[in-house]
């Protein structure tokens, strides 16, 4: 058959080999349906690919650190391919024109990684499942963020690093450009990019960048804003590196150095001509004062005691 009508090819291939006359029919109203759907534009095909992960190296702005990739972090996801025999679902891969690692990953880190360990373990049969795609940065970093937006196994602080970069990058600085390109509010990426914004130290503090949470940063940012407060926070976080403590430790040191003493308590005081009466209470709650006595008492003794009281507000 001619070139000029080769996306024939698939549906007449078999109508040779002698079948039943209705699974015949069947295959061929299904290739049928198949070639008109393709020529109508109504099904796009894509053109995947097994290779070895080692062609495939993460791009230089992936929002995930794989350098936090580990058999424990990844295990279910090793254990997954594994157990289905092969990676299920592809990662997006753009051309890098280098010959000795053609592809770089856009969106499919800990399956490149899972794959790698599998490989590298007894199982060195596993190939990478790629997509390849023609990708601008913009189109790449817009991309990846969709496919980890929602995933809990990405932290915090590894997208809004990732937000902050490209920031400048491709959106020369326009928070509000940037938002509406990826379809948030301005409100929640800045509350990311205030987090990736967190000075060193403080970041420092946490035992991994996978602790922190944009709760965090915001509510340290009030005392960050106040320099006297910022260098206390500064210098306990500096103390804090290394020492291997959770999110909430980390939190609790920080915020205790920032905290104002409370004011102390003002005794219940009571005001009465004898100790057999119950008198007038003053209670005091900030700059409020409030007197309380019972419906009882006596006019010359609630007076007695009004008096007492004012004697000792005014004259000490």
């Amino acid at each position: 058959m001619s070139k000029k009508h080769g996306h024939l090819d698939d549906v007449l291939a078999d109508l040779d080999t002698p079948m039943e006359q209705g699974r015949a029919g069947a295959r061929f109203l299904s290739r049928q349906t198949r070639v008109s759907d393709r020529l109508s534009g109504e099904v796009e095909e894509k053109t995947l690919r097994w290779i070895d992960p080692a062609q495939a190296r993460m791009w230089a702005r992936h929002n995930r650190a794989y350098d936090l990739l580990t058999e424990d972090n990844c295990r279910d996801l090793i254990d997954g391919i594994r157990s289905q025999g092969k990676q299920e679902f592809p990662a997006i891969v753009r051309r890098t024109g280098d010959a000795e690692t053609p592809y770089e990953v856009i969106a499919g880190a800990r399956r490149h990684f899972a794959v790698s360990w599998l490989r590298a373990n007894n199982y060195p049969n596993f190939r990478y499942l790629i997509e390849v795609r023609d990708l601008t940065d913009e189109e790449a970093f817009r991309l990846a963020d969709i496919e980890n937006r929602d995933r809990e196994d990405i932290s915090d602080y590894e997208r809004a690093r990732d937000y902050l970069a490209a920031l400048d990058a491709y959106y020369g600085g326009s928070q509000k450009e940037m938002a509406a390109r990826l379809e948030v509010s301005p409100a929640w990426l800045s509350r990311y990019l205030q987090l990736a914004r967190l000075p060193s130290e403080v970041v420092g503090a946490f035992a991994s960048i996978r602790d922190l949470r944009e709760l965090h940063a915001r509510t340290l940012k009030p005392h960050l804003g106040r320099p006297s407060e910022a260098a206390a926070i500064l210098e306990e976080a500096r103390g804090l590196a290394g020492q291997g403590l959770d999110a909430a430790q980390v939190m609790a040191r920080l915020k205790a150095v920032v905290a104002k003493p409370k004011a102390k308590t003002r005794p219940e005081r009571i005001y009465r001509r004898a100790r057999e009466e119950s008198g007038v209470k003053e209670r005091r709650k900030g700059r409020i004062t409030t007197l309380e006595f019972e419906d009882s008492m006596s006019r010359t003794a609630l007076q007695a005691a009004f008096e007492m009281y004012l004697k000792a507000r005014f004259d000490g």
